[in-house]
């Protein structure tokens, strides 16, 4: 291999190891393997719409109390964040979207998430109150999160991936 293109592959794969680096954890499940297949078998029995997306953000930044660690973007950087470890997720990144179903989500909002600072939120928010917080947190990806895109291996509403 010529020496220039070794280094625009090393420069590459430097690049990738300082995003890495940046979200180590990003695609380590957060859920227990043990419930993993459960988790990820759960898919949202609401649809997609203006009005729940609003629900959601209303419970992300009140009752869900979510704002506080996942900051008011979605980033990760809420006004406690800096104290937690492992971080916050930050919803943003593609790569959060791209490598979890909207069920493991689902099932770390309401059970927590062990070895974080997650709790489960299960006795405090209703299974509809979480899928509606779930749809407003897809809304900080953009295009990595809308229909059709990303939502982990199976995607939203049931594709792909059946017995993993």
């Amino acid at each position: 291999m010529p020496v220039g293109r070794c280094l625009v592959v090393y420069l590459m794969l430097g690049v990738v190891g300082v995003v890495l680096a940046d979200e180590p954890h990003l695609m380590r499940p957060r859920v227990p393997a043990d419930k993993l297949m459960e988790a990820r078998a759960l898919t949202s029995p609401l649809p997609d719409s203006p009005e729940n997306v609003e629900k959601g953000r209303t419970l992300y930044v009140g009752k869900g109390t979510c704002v506080n660690c996942h900051g008011r973007g979605g980033g990760g950087d809420g006004p406690v964040a800096a104290s937690l470890d492992p971080q916050p997720r930050n919803f943003q990144h593609h790569g959060f979207w791209l490598h979890r179903t909207e069920g493991e989500i689902f099932w770390v909002i309401k059970y927590g998430s062990p070895g974080t600072a997650m709790v489960g939120f299960g006795d405090q928010l209703t299974d509809e109150e979480i899928w509606t917080i779930l749809q407003y947190e897809r809304a900080f990806a953009g295009e990595h999160a809308g229909p059709g895109h990303g939502m982990g291996p199976m995607m939203r509403h049931g594709g792909g991936m059946k017995g993993m």
